[in-house]
């Protein structure tokens, strides 16, 4: 058949026109396994995900976790019914688009940079001073900081008086000071309002704090296993105003001095050490 630009022209704006019909309704199979899957409590990207993997060769058998969440979101495609909502890890009624999140990060804490802008290099833990924050509660409102290495997961605790972002701010700060600069580059936290006054942190300590999305714990996830490790020491119903910052080091060099496998069973304090005098 010779080519037509004309006839290509008007099947290009045929298959353009909206709305097209949803993928999951032109495929009940695969909206029946969409289905059956989030019934089961998993996530329209475990879904997408475990289609790829089971049906590699048959794209009629697989679906984006953003067509699903679509479906699930938008009731006037009539695929999914909206009872599903439940089964999602957040039972929203609605998803807000990632620039709608970091806007109300920047809202609630001024000039906050969200986690997607740190450098390259926090990724791949190559490079040491890397730090990962958040305040680990106990009972009757009372908190300490915990402070993690990204590569060599070394600990540091922090007494804190209350949530005050001004006496964070500086306590924090005072703290990692007596850190040489090479191991003061950044500092990833979560949304918590205690931060607030980054700014005056950063102006101490030199480094730049950066801010996790909402509900996503997994994007401090070294910090968090070793919040679930301090557990050991500082108990969920322990008033945490008891500990002197004597006591919280105490604690911290136990940690610092135990091998750890993600580490291939070496010191935390010694991968330090080592990383220390590779980079300097």
């Amino acid at each position: 058949m010779r080519y037509s630009g004309i006839s290509a022209d008007g099947r290009a704006w045929r298959k353009a026109r909206r709305p097209k019909k949803c993928l999951l309704a032109e495929h009940p199979a695969l909206r029946d396994l969409v289905i059956q899957k989030l019934l089961l409590e998993w996530s329209p990207q475990q879904i997408s995900g475990w289609l790829r993997t089971v049906y590699p060769h048959d794209p009629m058998m697989q679906v984006s976790h953003e067509t699903i969440y679509r479906s699930l979101f938008i009731q006037s495609r009539g695929v999914l019914k909206q009872q599903l909502c439940a089964h999602l890890r957040r039972a929203q009624s609605m998803r807000r688009p990632r620039a709608a999140r970091d806007a109300t990060l920047r809202s609630s804490i001024p000039d906050a940079l969200c986690i997607r802008e740190r450098p390259a290099e926090v990724e791949d833990r190559a490079i040491p001073g890397h730090w990962e924050g958040d305040l680990l509660c106990g009972t009757d409102s009372t908190q300490i900081a915990t402070l993690v290495e990204r590569t060599s997961r070394f600990v540091m605790l922090v007494k804190m008086a209350n949530r005050n972002p001004s006496e964070v701010a500086q306590a924090l700060g005072q703290h990692v000071q007596v850190l040489p600069s090479e191991l003061r580059r950044s500092l990833t936290w979560d949304r918590g309002l205690e931060m607030r006054k980054h700014k005056d942190f950063t102006l101490a300590s030199q480094m730049q704090v950066y801010f996790c999305d909402p509900q996503s714990p997994w994007q401090r996830g070294t910090n968090e296993n070793t919040n679930g490790l301090l557990r050991q020491y500082l108990p969920k119903a322990t008033n945490l105003s008891s500990w002197s910052q004597e006591q919280l080091n105490e604690i911290a060099l136990r940690l610092n001095q135990r091998p750890r496998k993600t580490l291939n069973f070496r010191i935390p304090a010694e991968v330090l050490s080592s990383s220390v005098a590779l980079t300097g």
